[in-house]
């Protein structure tokens, strides 16, 4: 009891001898003095921003990662290709298995494979067994292997890919 008379007491005189203020003043100075909620309020503006950033990083990354493995998948399929030349049937199902097993992350039946044999026509698909006698007859010259496959760059519902990129990779083997 006593303390509350103290307390009671203190803050009687802190009343008194302070400035009188009106209304607009201690509502002011109740404004003024709290920063409570400053860093949520800076978190909920750069946050978004920051999210938006971050997803577009990871999707770019994982759209470079398969365009390397894309990369990586038609080297294989080149070499594949140049080694069996003289013992294929099938060049294209061969360099299509070759592919498609270099790049295990990739949906197979989205890869579109193009074949070029010396300069000669363009063969497309995963089947060409009309090819094996031509292949065979051009040893020695080079082989081209080319690749496309879709990608999908979609950052927050936002799709950036649609026409801007079907990742295309080509390699050239040589016999030595």
């Amino acid at each position: 009891m006593r303390l509350m008379q103290g307390w009671n007491r203190f803050l009687r005189s802190k009343r008194a001898t302070g400035p009188i203020r009106s209304c607009g003043d201690r509502m002011r100075a109740g404004l003024r003095g709290g920063e409570d909620g400053q860093a949520a309020l800076e978190l909920a503006l750069v946050l978004p921003a920051f999210m938006f950033l971050l997803m577009g990083m990871l999707v770019f990354g994982l759209y470079f990662n398969n365009y390397l493995t894309l990369e990586n998948a038609v080297g294989q399929g080149a070499a594949r290709l140049q080694q069996i030349r003289t013992t294929t049937t099938d060049p294209c199902a061969d360099t299509f298995a070759a592919v498609t097993a270099a790049a295990p992350n990739l949906t197979s039946n989205q890869i579109g494979l193009v074949l070029n044999l010396n300069g000669g026509p363009n063969v497309t698909g995963t089947s060409c067994p009309s090819q094996a006698s031509a292949l065979e007859n051009m040893e020695g010259d080079p082989v081209e292997v080319t690749a496309t496959y879709p990608c999908t760059l979609v950052v927050v519902g936002v799709n950036f890919g649609s026409t801007v990129c079907p990742m295309t990779a080509s390699s050239t083997a040589f016999e030595y």
